[in-house]
């Protein structure tokens, strides 16, 4: 008796249980029983292992933003073209210089400039079309203008090292050797848009560089500078941002640093007769023969170890002393290249224009001088030439 009373305690406190615990169950909200489930013990990876796990995603994060940001320039001009001589007048050039430089050139879609830095007479001229045409964004060549303007109102010195970031410093033959836009950016921005325009002008930039030449362009300066937002008067100086320069222009300041400061209108002679009549005619005289050598220790630098080293594939029997510049604009990438061998018997300039997509710039440029001076040096060109006698010109009239 005693044991089934005790079963039927037993059974009845077991639903009285099971009520109560239905019924807790039934008023507890769905959110505190998640709760209740997610304090259940969770795997966890070790700290060494979500520390890589952690950089694994930053990584990706970086990446994924890289190639979101990554950007092509599309060029739409070729950089080859056939026959870019088809067309030029001949009979009063040297014909060994036009040789060289015809050669030199190839099948790149661009000219050769060659002139004899004393006369102000063009030796060859390939190309002439595009020689005479309304010229290019002069790039990184108008840092050799930039360095005589800042030379001669003493923003800088040969040796001023200029700071450029909290470890860097450049002097002017550095910035020059390696085309360092910081460094020019900042000395264009010292010397204003005023000064700037003042020496550009001077040195020829804005009006015709030859002499009766037909077809001659005379570029573009402008009367502003650029808009802030497009890098104002240091772009200008860097690049030459919103400047059309033509391959005579930069060849005839060139010659006029190679010669000590005339700056000689160019001819180009038609005829055989013309040669023989030939008469240098001097446009005006710079007060830069003071500069030049400040200014040539960075152009040879640049030949021999910086942008331009490219010259010495082909040539280094000669001190070459140039500049490159590449920049790009409205789907065509340009490449450019002054230069001027000093060899003693004879300063020749040399300027390689070329314009094209991505194998177009300053260096392929320098290389294609250099050809020219292989191939003139070959023929005993510099050897055989004596420059003329330097007689006292007043201005030429055009």
């Amino acid at each position: 008796m005693k044991k089934r009373i005790a079963v039927t305690l037993v059974a009845l406190l077991a639903v009285a249980f099971t009520a109560v615990s239905f019924g807790a169950s039934a008023d507890t909200p769905i959110s505190s029983r998640s709760a209740s489930k997610s304090k259940s013990p969770s795997v966890r990876e070790s700290a060494s292992t979500q520390k890589r796990m952690s950089a694994a995603r930053h990584s990706r994060r970086i990446a994924r933003s890289r190639r979101h940001r990554r950007y092509y320039e599309r060029f739409y001009t070729s950089s080859y073209a056939e026959d870019v001589a088809a067309g030029d007048l001949i009979a009063g050039e040297d014909p060994v210089v036009r040789a060289a430089a015809l050669d030199a050139l190839g099948n790149m879609n661009g000219s050769v400039l060659a002139l004899d830095a004393d006369t102000g007479r063009i030796l060859a001229m390939v190309n002439q079309k595009l020689a005479l045409s309304e010229g290019a964004q002069p790039c990184s060549t108008i840092k050799l203008a930039v360095a005589l303007a800042a030379l001669r109102e003493d923003v800088v010195t040969k040796d001023t090292e200029v700071r450029l970031g909290r470890r860097t410093r450049l002097n002017l033959t550095e910035a020059l050797a390696h085309s360092n836009n910081a460094y020019f950016e900042r000395v264009g921005r010292q010397l204003g848009f005023k000064k700037v325009s003042q020496y550009g002008h001077e040195f020829g930039l804005g009006e015709l560089a030859g002499y009766n030449i037909p077809g001659e362009h005379l570029g573009v300066f402008p009367d502003s500078p650029p808009p802030a937002r497009d890098g104002g008067v240091g772009k200008m100086c860097s690049y030459g941002e919103d400047i059309s320069m033509t391959p005579l222009q930069l060849g005839a300041l060139v010659a006029a640093m190679a010669n000590g400061g005339s700056l000689y209108y160019l001819q180009h002679p038609a005829t055989p007769e013309e040669v023989a009549a030939f008469q240098p005619k001097l446009k005006r005289q710079l007060d830069i023969a003071g500069l030049v050598p400040d200014v040539s220790e960075g152009m040879a630098a640049a030949v021999q170890y910086g942008t331009a080293r490219s010259v010495r594939y082909n040539f280094s029997e000669e001190e070459v002393l140039g500049k490159t510049g590449t920049c790009s604009k409205d789907g065509t990438r340009f490449g450019w290249f002054a230069s001027y061998v000093n060899s003693g018997h004879a300063r020749l300039v040399v300027v390689v224009f070329l314009q094209g997509g991505r194998p177009t710039f300053g260096p392929k440029a320098a290389e294609i001088a250099g050809r020219v001076y292989r191939q003139l040096y070959d023929h005993s060109y510099f050897a055989a030439t004596e420059p003329p006698a330097q007689d006292s010109m007043p201005p030429a009239k055009q």
